[in-house]
């Protein structure tokens, strides 16, 4: 059995055939996080995770592009996408609720920080924004922890950031376990290394596939901290470029991490499963 740790099967992308998408990853054994980047596509998540159970699940947050009204444009290694955010405010007491209403989430994300599409125009300074995304950062990483939850964690250029603020915060609470998991890694291996002594995961995407940046990293750190996902509809894996993502190709994603590792694929499935299950702590929801 797979996991696909991080998809948004509640996009737009997948509108027209959420379902179909959802059942052809059951068909292949492959389950889902189905991650909400606002309070919108959060309810959605939790929607299907409470829909289409069991293999579905959700984790709801505040994506910190979101906190800002511009248009997004991206065409790059990270897909080529354009939507328009539309500077949501954060309240905890929706994502509370949401958390409240489904015991079908499993996470709180995703959020952190992006620097990468910072959008000064509008009138605000680039100090303003980032200021704002750390506190709203902040605010998140402690409804997580008010309801013992594990969170998914952005970065995009602000790596310096955003190891401080999860230092502090590793500081300030005693966690007896993995709390948290940053997505889609861009960072070296001495990085890595730094958030794994900080009790986080890391989790690689179908980039991997033909980027070898995280070969190292993948060779030398323990299985146990590993993670995949496919961030569906993004970042898809070869041989799928240029097509949209979805979830049930997270196997080309442990596919390329037996190979690096030099493993049988059916090693890294049932570890990073296991693991991954653990983490979000599945194995409790009836």
């Amino acid at each position: 059995m797979f996991i696909d740790t991080h998809c948004h099967v509640n996009f737009k992308d997948f509108k027209d055939d959420y379902l179909e998408v959802i059942n052809r990853s059951k068909q292949e054994k492959v389950e889902m996080i189905v991650v909400g980047s606002e309070l919108k596509t959060s309810t959605r998540a939790v929607f299907l995770a409470d829909n289409y159970f069991p293999g579905v699940y959700s984790a709801v947050g505040l994506h910190p592009i979101h906190l800002e009204n511009f248009l997004i444009k991206n065409d790059d290694n990270n897909g080529k996408y354009e939507f328009r955010s539309q500077g949501e405010i954060f309240m905890e007491e929706k994502y509370q609720a949401l958390i409240d209403q489904s015991n079908r989430v499993v996470a709180v994300g995703e959020i952190g920080l992006d620097y990468y599409h910072i959008n000064t125009s509008l009138g605000k300074s680039e100090a303003e924004i980032k200021n704002l995304q750390k506190e709203v950062f902040i605010k998140q990483l402690n409804l997580a922890q008010k309801n013992n939850l594990p969170v998914i964690i952005h970065c995009r250029e602000a790596h310096a950031d955003l190891y401080k603020i999860l230092k502090d915060f590793a500081e300030q609470n005693n966690f007896s376990r993995d709390w948290g998991v940053v997505h889609c890694f861009s960072g070296d291996y001495d990085l890595a290394q730094k958030y794994f002594a900080l009790g986080l995961k890391i989790s690689f995407t179908g980039l991997i596939t033909f980027v070898n940046f995280w070969d190292e990293i993948i060779a030398k750190s323990p299985l146990e901290k590993i993670m995949i996902e496919t961030d569906s509809p993004y970042l898809s894996p070869v041989p799928f470029r240029g097509q949209r993502n979805e979830p049930v190709y997270v196997k080309k994603v442990a596919e390329k991490i037996a190979q690096i590792r030099n493993m049988p694929l059916k090693e890294v499935e049932d570890v990073i499963f296991a693991v991954s299950s653990d983490f979000f702590n599945i194995s409790s929801i009836k």
